[in-house]
């Protein structure tokens, strides 16, 4: 049996691992000190000599001049990333909703530790990230990340936080490294959300100016710059402070990323100002316009585009049109009237279409009398453009400038109030109407959703409006520091210790509401979520250093889970660590008076418990699981562990064996 590392990622670890995979002969080592007794202390290294040799560029060393974007700590956030953490989720059921049937997540505890903790698990499987991050304002923004404190002294060190229920720490202008604090807090946290995205994934980022800029540059930097999708900007207030700028700021941007070229934008459905002009009905009544098929710009010259220079031919008495390569004078004599796309002043202009692409779609063309040459008999070519050309309705494309009343802050407070809430718990909550738009425009309607800086839980409300309206299945991972309310604040009067309480109460309020909104139609709605809650390990540290571990300890340790954790504890951290969805089904069986935990319909089975018979060990091999996990400890006697590889062997022998 192979232990579980129970552990996140090493990223650092991993890249190095593919890179030596890729060039072998440029891995070697380097001596970086020697010990007390005088031995060469050995360091992995990678010779930048054999890795030019082998990509066959230059890479630049040293003070060498280069295009980059850089601000003073970016290296300690790279390392940030990519550094392992020893840390779990553990299940809260009485917080949660519809436990045991829910999809949904509701996650408290620091953002970056927790994307770290969903690498294993959601890697590539995230369609659409929200985040709106603490803007830097000059006052109170940023997270402080220093993962040598407790979480109790994590969360003490400041009881400030952003609209939004984000920690903060004093940032003031006048501070050295006003941009670089912003900097360091959310480059780590967009590098790991970016592994999340799947290949058709997009991320949509709110910003305000400060620091709209360097987002896109650290974007552009880690999605790359081909793949910014657009900026958009919205307005977010209808009036403005009159304060010592000499503009009344009231707009807001998106930045929008995807991750690859495989996501696309879903349009808009037109509105009727644009159907209204699809005038004509064919035999089978669909509706469509007529279009001009020439181009009658003044830069469209027939010498630019000499391939779209062709001849179509029409008989009016037999409402027959053709079209031709090249001049053909045989139809002319049969009566056709010859069609060029001449211009209203008489000059040579072209075709919007190629000649082959006017063969192939030749069936929806029509020769139209020009009006202003009736007295001429002049004809010209127009394109039947129908409605649901595409197998829909006419869809445009979205603006990247939105000015809409459902969008800005006033409607989010008046929506937060309707829930029942104060409207001085979040002064400027996002609106929910503004999320389902970019829902809809995400084009994900089976996918998982994360937003994690989720705040009083908007991005949840909007989700599941959505989901209402058109029937799709999204699921949702809200992430949110638990930070702790103000003593003499409204949300403290009203009950609520940390804003995470307020978020989940907002979520439990918008489904009731949406449920009864929508009737029978939201009736399969799933409003729930689990929570989890960000601790340390479930395991003692001899289980991660026992080497480091004396032996008087080890009588202390004879288990290596701590006292205070559960089965269910346990069961989290292994989803986590086997890649497993937190969102999977859980059953429990009793198996042999043992208490087993079937996952996923039979695809991890594991037992915690103490005592564990051959029994217990057989049924579980006889269910074929894809994982079987126990505890190491955990074996009644040394009979059945000495038996449990060939139980298996016997049963199910494609079953991977995992302990604790």
């Amino acid at each position: 049996m192979n232990r579980l590392d129970m552990q996140t990622r090493n990223i650092a670890d991993e890249n190095y691992a593919a890179l030596v995979k890729l060039f072998p002969n440029a891995l070697t080592e380097k001596i970086i000190g020697y010990d007390e007794e005088g031995k060469a202390v050995i360091e992995r290294a990678i010779d930048v000599d054999i890795l030019r040799q082998e990509i066959s560029c230059s890479v630049v060393e040293g003070r060498d001049e280069r295009y980059q974007f850089t601000w003073p700590d970016k290296k300690r956030t790279i390392l940030l990333a990519n550094a392992p953490i020893a840390k779990t989720l553990r299940p809260c059921r009485a917080e949660s909703v519809d436990f045991d049937n829910t999809e949904n997540l509701y996650i408290e505890g620091d953002n970056l530790e927790v994307l770290k903790l969903l690498q294993e698990t959601y890697l590539g499987k995230i369609k659409l990230i929200y985040i709106d991050p603490p803007y830097n304002t000059g006052n109170d923004f940023v997270y402080e990340d220093d993962f040598s404190q407790s979480i109790e002294d994590y969360l003490a060190n400041s009881f400030q936080y952003d609209i939004e229920g984000n920690r903060l720490v004093h940032n003031p202008e006048s501070n050295g490294r006003y941009h670089t604090d912003w900097l360091n807090m959310i480059y780590p946290r967009l590098k790991l959300a970016k592994s999340l995205l799947s290949d058709d994934g997009v991320i949509f980022i709110s910003i305000d100016d400060n620091e709209v800029d360097n987002l896109k540059k650290i974007c552009d930097e880690l999605f790359g710059e081909e793949n910014h999708q657009a900026t958009i900007s919205y307005v977010r207030k209808t009036s403005g402070k009159q304060d010592s700028t000499n503009f009344m700021k009231s707009t807001e941007f998106i930045v929008i990323y995807s991750k690859s070229d495989l996501w696309e934008c879903r349009p808009l459905i037109a509105e009727d100002n644009v159907t209204d002009r699809y005038n004509k009905a064919d035999a089978d009544g669909r509706r469509y316009r007529e279009t001009d098929l020439r181009k009658t710009g003044s830069g469209d010259r027939r010498e630019d585009r000499p391939l779209m220079w062709y001849p179509f031919y029409y008989n009016a008495d037999k409402e027959h049109l053709v079209v031709c390569e090249k001049e053909n004078p045989d139809y002319i004599q049969k009566g056709y009237k010859e069609i060029w796309p001449i211009k209203p002043d008489g000059s040579e202009g072209r075709w919007r279409w190629g000649y082959s692409t006017a063969v192939a779609n030749l069936n929806f063309l029509v020769a139209r009398i020009m009006p202003k040459y009736k007295a001429e008999d002049k004809y010209t070519v127009y394109e039947k453009d129908y409605i649901d050309k595409n197998g829909d309705v006419r869809t445009v494309k979205e603006h990247t400038s939105w000015d809409r009343k459902e969008f800005n802050s006033d409607n989010a407070m008046q929506e937060f109030k309707n829930l029942g809430f104060s409207n001085q718990l979040f002064p400027f909550p996002k609106s929910s109407a503004l999320i389902k738009h970019i829902i809809y425009l995400a084009n994900c309607e089976e996918g998982i959703i994360l937003d994690f800086f989720s705040g009083s839980g908007t991005t949840a409300q909007g989700i599941l409006r959505q989901n209402a309206e058109d029937g799709s299945k999204r699921k949702f991972i809200m992430v949110q520091l638990p930070e702790k309310t103000e003593d003499k604040s409204e949300a403290k009067k009203a009950g609520y210790d940390t804003i995470c309480e307020i978020g989940k109460e907002r979520i439990r309020r918008a489904g009731a509401k949406i449920k009864e909104d929508y009737g029978m139609v939201a009736s399969d709605l799933d409003v729930g979520f689990r929570v989890l809650k960000v601790d340390t390990s479930n395991m003692k540290d001899v289980y991660y250093s026992p080497s480091q571990v004396g032996q008087q300890s080890l009588f202390d340790m004879t288990d290596n889970i701590k006292e205070d954790r559960t089965p269910e504890d346990l069961l989290f951290q292994v989803m986590l660590d086997l890649g497993v969805l937190l969102s999977s089904k859980i059953e429990e069986k009793i198996i042999a008076g043992k208490k087993v935990f079937n996952v996923a319909d039979g695809f991890l089975m594991a037992c915690f418990d103490n005592d564990v018979t051959e029994e217990t060990v057989k049924a579980v091999a006889q269910e074929k699981p894809y994982y079987a996990v126990f505890r190491d400890s955990s074996m009644a006697n040394d009979s059945v562990a000495t038996n449990f590889e060939q139980i298996f062997a016997t049963y199910s022998p494609e079953t991977v064996r995992k302990v604790l």
